[in-house]
C-alpha cells in the first residue's frame, strides 16, 4: 500500500476497528503492521492492551540470546507506545531477574495500569519493585513465581478486584493486609502456599480458590461468597495438628458464608472437612 496510490479502505477504517484487529494480533505481528503504508506506521502503538510471551521474538537453543532479544523488543515496543496501557502481560520462561523488568514496572505505574500478569521462569524468583504498589487503578493482579513485600505505607488496591497469587513469597500477614486493603475483591486464588494459617476478610468476595498446606482458615467478613474451591495438601505435622486441634475443621469456616452455592474439596480436603462434627451440621 502507499499513500500515491490514495487512500485504501484498510486504513480509513475507524480506530476503534483498527484497535479491534490489533488486538486480536501477537504483538510481534501487530508491530509488524507498521510496514502496510505510512497511517499504519505507529497505528499498533496506541493499543491499550499489550500481551508479551516467548513468541516474540526468534527462539533458539542460546537461552542469552532469546533473554536479549525478548528485553530488547519489549523495551522497545514501550518506548514508542503512546497513551494509556490498560493491561500488561507478560509470560515468559526466558525472562527471570532482569533489572529491565523492574523499569517496565515504574514505566506501567505511571500509564493507569489496570491489569497485570507477570509470569516468569522458574530458575530464580522475581522480586517485585515497589513501584507496583504506587498503580492505584490495577482491577486485576496475578503473579506466579514472585517475591511480594509491600511497603509499610501502602494501604491497599482500592479498585482490585481481582488477585491472583501463585507460588508468590510472600509473609502471612501481608497476605491478609493485602486482602483487607482491597475492599472491592471479588475473586481471590491463592495457590502453593506452605504451611498458612489465613483469615480472611474481604466483604465483596465471589469466588475463593485455595491450593496448598493450609493449617487454619477463618472467613471473617465474606457474606457475598459463593463459591469455594480447595485443594489441601498435608504433610504429616500439618494432618497431627488437624486431628489434635479441634479449631482445625472447617464449622466455622462454612458458618461464615451464609450463602454458598458451590464447594469443591480436593484431595485431602474431605480428610480435614469431616474433623469434628461438620457434616452433622452442614448440608452441601
Amino acid at each position: 500500500m502507499d499513500d500515491e496510490l490514495g487512500s485504501d479502505l484498510l486504513s480509513d477504517l475507524p480506530q476503534s476497528i483498527i484497535e479491534s484487529i490489533l488486538i486480536r494480533l501477537p504483538i510481534r505481528d501487530a508491530v509488524r503492521t507498521s510496514v502496510l503504508s505510512s497511517k499504519w506506521r505507529y497505528k499498533w502503538a496506541t493499543l491499550t492492551q499489550l500481551v508479551f510471551d516467548d513468541r516474540c521474538v526468534t527462539l533458539s537453543n542460546d537461552k542469552s540470546v532469546v533473554e536479549g532479544s525478548l528485553v530488547k523488543f519489549i523495551t522497545h515496543a514501550l518506548f514508542l507506545h503512546q497513551g494509556p496501557i490498560h493491561k500488561f502481560w507478560l509470560s515468559s520462561s526466558y525472562l527471570q531477574c532482569c533489572p529491565d523488568i523492574d523499569q517496565w514496572l515504574l514505566f506501567l505505574s505511571r500509564t493507569g495500569i489496570k491489569e497485570l500478569v507477570l509470569e516468569l521462569g522458574d530458575e530464580e524468583w522475581f522480586r517485585v519493585p515497589s513501584c507496583l504498589f504506587s498503580c492505584k487503578k490495577l482491577t486485576h493482579l496475578e503473579l506466579f513465581r514472585c517475591e511480594l513485600d509491600p511497603p509499610p505505607s501502602f494501604k491497599g488496591f482500592f479498585c482490585l478486584k481481582s488477585l491472583n497469587l501463585h507460588q508468590v513469597c510472600v509473609a502471612p500477614e501481608a497476605i491478609e493486609s493485602l486482602i483487607s486493603g482491597c475492599p472491592l475483591l471479588e475473586s481471590l486464588a491463592l495457590s502453593y502456599f506452605d504451611s498458612l494459617a489465613l483469615t480472611i476478610r474481604a466483604p465483596n468476595l465471589k469466588c475463593l480458590c485455595l491450593e496448598g498446606e493450609f493449617t487454619d482458615i477463618c472467613l471473617e467478613n465474606t457474606p457475598l461468597l459463593v463459591a469455594i474451591s480447595i485443594a489441601m495438601y498435608m504433610t504429616e505435622d500439618v494432618a497431627e495438628h488437624c486431628e489434635q486441634s479441634s479449631s482445625c475443621n472447617f464449622i466455622k469456616f462454612l458458618g461464615g458464608v451464609p450463602h454458598l452455592e458451590r464447594l469443591d474439596g480436593h484431595i485431602y480436603f474431605t480428610k480435614v472437612i469431616t474433623q469434628g462434627d461438620l457434616l452433622s451440621h452442614t448440608v452441601i
